[in-house]
């Protein structure tokens, strides 16, 4: 029973789910020096964007924005798409989300939803949890946990929405 279990957690915490065309919520966000910002204001018009929820305490998801980093520059030469990190420690960790991205050398746009205000209007229960939005700033598909060599599936999805015009 108990691996019937396990089982059907590792199943659920890997689900990878197919978005209706969303419309990304206006909740508001704070960048990493503070201000804040609605979150549908993050996106570049016109581009498409995979973003990666994460939290400081979370081993899975500083694995999974660790290797998308480590591809990042490759894969952009492959296909022309931003990426970014939304944090959702809470308030107290505001510090360490910075002092960690700042020390993994992080490049691109980290954002804080330290109430999770954010999570709730996008109606995810657990990270790490990534999104894509395209051009249109629509939210195409979701996937939730992460395994090793999964962002490689996360930038098939990547190269196939991002090669439709």
């Amino acid at each position: 029973m108990r691996k019937l279990l396990i089982s059907a957690f590792a199943l659920f915490s890997a689900i990878t789910v197919y978005a209706q065309n969303q419309e990304l919520p206006t909740t508001m966000v704070r960048d990493i020096n503070g201000k804040q910002i609605p979150f549908n204001e993050t996106f570049e018009k016109g581009k498409v964007t995979l973003v990666s929820f994460w939290a400081c305490w979370c081993i899975p998801c500083k694995q999974e924005i660790k290797n998308i980093k480590t591809k990042l520059p490759e894969w952009q030469k492959e296909v022309d798409f931003n990426y970014m990190a939304v944090s959702i420690d809470d308030s107290r960790n505001t510090a360490m989300v910075k002092t960690y991205s700042k020390s993994q050398g992080w490049t691109f746009p980290v954002y804080l939803d330290p109430n999770s205000d954010l999570k709730r209007s996008l109606n995810f229960q657990n990270v790490p949890y990534s999104m894509l939005v395209d051009r249109n700033g629509n939210i195409v598909f979701e996937h939730t946990g992460y395994e090793e060599g999964s962002e490689n599936q996360l930038f098939a999805k990547v190269k196939e929405i991002g090669q439709k015009k």
